[in-house]
């Protein structure tokens, strides 16, 4: 057990990381250029947050959170998603209090105990955005094309827009009351969870994963039928934008998403077969819930790290190779170390990966290590390049090799990775 990680976790290293860390780079980069700060929150919170934040009948509150108390007998919980935590930021370090929008984003670890499967684990990592303030379907679509752009740089084809509106407060009620109609005519085939949801939250049925609640389901009424006029308003407004900006949706009244803090629009990116890439949609209410005394408009997206590169698997796409290294330097007799690792230092200086010899191999050794690193250059340093001020550079794909003086070899790598 000691040698092994628990059950739904993964270690990062070589290729998976090397993916991993091109996939954060390319998000960051991405949301930098649509104005985007990042933010960093703690890996841990009061469990009353999640509570009112995410929803008490939801399954992620009732059956998925990491929780426990601490020695100062506090309940506290790992974070199961990025976006309460950056709420609860957005209200301690009064950030309303600068003019509005404030966007901001963030790469998170993420923890819920759920049954591990493809994309989807114990521990996992999600890239989000939260944009504070505005009530437009603006913001919305801002989201909806960010996203739509990370999946065209990640070379991802199949990723479809799914949206929905699940209305607000106002409209909810008239929603809940058909659908509390609806659903007592099959009460006695629901799960025992759904049964208690039914009277709590209604809503949360429409999300059930059990086969017989979600085929009792199927024909229940859609939040979209029940907007009041308002939500009306919004819902045509984002759909018209979308179509104005020629990017294809689908409306799927089925998203609710699992979270209790959504109002208005939810959206999903799905492939063809159905498995979700990322979710997300407004939530106007959930600042309000953390802190009565405010009452601001949000909306903002997650995007899971592991889900990205299942979905990059399946469709056989290959990320940006790592960068190779430029130059291998060995090392022949004891003499020659201080001289050979200065050289590494100076190529290294300009941003170029180098490697040397740490295990005092051969030289033999050494050649047959460096072609396995995949190093473009060799160069053995020894007593007799000391002596003679002067050595040969190889270049490991063609074999021709070029003699120069020491103090030359750093120049010449550094123009041949130019």
């Amino acid at each position: 057990m000691i040698t092994q990680a628990p059950r739904g976790v993964e270690d990062w290293y070589g290729d998976s990381m090397h993916k991993r860390s091109v996939i954060e780079k390319l998000a960051r980069e991405l949301a930098d250029t649509y104005n985007m700060s990042e933010i960093i929150t703690p890996i841990f919170e009061h469990t009353v947050l999640f509570q009112r934040g995410v929803g008490e009948t939801t399954d992620v509150v009732q059956k998925e959170m990491y929780t426990f108390t601490d020695k100062g007998n506090r309940s506290i919980t790992l974070k199961p998603e990025g976006t309460s935590p950056v709420m609860r930021a957005y209200l301690e370090h009064n950030m309303y209090a600068e003019p509005a929008p404030t966007k901001l984003y963030y790469v998170t670890p993420a923890f819920r105990y759920e049954k591990p499967q493809s994309g989807r684990l114990r521990q996992h990592h999600q890239f989000g955005v939260e944009f504070v303030g505005s009530k437009s379907p603006l913001a919305e679509v801002e989201l909806i094309t960010l996203i739509t752009t990370l999946i065209g740089k990640l070379g991802l084809k199949d990723a479809k827009l799914h949206i929905n509106s699940i209305g607000c407060a106002n409209c909810r009620k008239t929603y809940n009351e058909a659908l509390c109609h609806y659903l007592k005519q099959h009460e006695d085939k629901l799960c025992p969870t759904c049964k208690e949801r039914m009277q709590k939250n209604p809503l949360r049925v429409i999300d059930c994963k059990v086969d017989a609640c979600k085929e009792i389901v199927k024909d229940a009424p859609r939040t979209i039928e029940y907007l009041d006029t308002e939500c009306k308003e919004h819902w045509e407004e984002l759909k018209l934008l979308l179509d104005e900006l020629n990017i294809p949706y689908e409306i799927d009244t089925g998203i609710v998403r699992g979270l209790d803090y959504y109002t208005k629009t939810v959206f999903e990116f799905v492939n063809s077969e159905g498995f979700t890439l990322c979710g997300g949609g407004r939530y106007d209410g959930l600042i309000h819930e953390i802190d009565e005394k405010q009452d601001i408009p949000s909306v903002g997206f997650g995007m899971g790290i592991e889900r990205i590169l299942y979905f990059l698997e399946k469709e056989g796409v290959e990320l940006e190779p790592k960068k190779p290294i430029q130059l291998y330097v060995g090392i022949l007799g004891k003499e020659a170390k201080a001289k050979a690792y200065k050289l590494v230092n100076e190529v290294r200086s300009n941003q170029i990966i180098v490697e040397t010899d740490y295990m005092d191999r051969s030289v033999k050794a050494q050649m047959k290590y460096a072609n396995k690193l995949g190093a473009k250059y060799t160069v053995i340093i020894g007593t007799q390049e000391l002596d003679d001020n002067r050595a040969k550079i190889k270049e490991m794909d063609t074999g021709e090799q070029i003699e120069l003086a020491l103090d030359e070899i750093a120049e010449y790598i550094i123009k041949q990775n130019n």
